[in-house]
């Protein structure tokens, strides 16, 4: 399978709606504190437009950049290409999900902590949990550089790591 990233939905009827026979969202990992370059944004688009609807979704209730819509026949192609460009399934269903985390020293001069480098590390650690659904349900890190909380870690993760002063 392709992992808890690939989120398959089927019509009951499909002989009357053929063109939504299938409709599977796929969601990729977003770059820590969501920084994209324009560059590679519209290649994932061009992409996406290859194999799927067109129709994207930036950053959900869950973080991930979630494309909307493809068959399944799409499925392998499509995350060869976007893997091939450095892109990841993100998580979904019973699994760690992406973790996600505030700009933190990227933009903001309140942080405490290195909010990208921690989101990165704990998503190379536990890359093998978004992709393979092995919790009774959903684990959510989240991490936030100061206690403003952008990221609501707090009210939104299971695990969340704000960044504080100390003495």
């Amino acid at each position: 399978g392709y992992g808890a990233g690939v989120i398959g939905r089927y019509s009951d009827i499909p002989e009357k709606f053929p063109g939504v026979a299938h409709f599977h969202t796929v969601r990729l990992n977003q770059p820590a504190g969501f920084f994209y370059k324009a560059d590679a944004l519209l290649e994932l688009c061009d992409v996406w437009d290859k194999y799927g609807s067109g129709l994207t979704n930036f950053h959900g209730s869950t973080g991930d950049l979630v494309l909307l819509g493809t068959n399944t026949e799409s499925l392998e192609a499509l995350f060869a290409e976007v893997s091939s460009r450095g892109w990841d399934l993100g998580g979904s269903g019973s699994a760690m999900r992406t973790p996600s985390c505030c700009v933190g020293p990227g933009r903001c001069e309140w942080t405490n902590i290195s909010t990208l480098d921690l989101t990165d590390n704990i998503t190379r650690e536990f890359q093998d949990e978004l992709h393979r659904p092995m919790f009774p349900y959903k684990y959510k890190f989240k991490v936030s550089g100061c206690a403003i909380d952008c990221v609501a870690s707090i009210a939104r993760a299971d695990c969340a790591i704000i960044g504080t002063w100390r003495d």
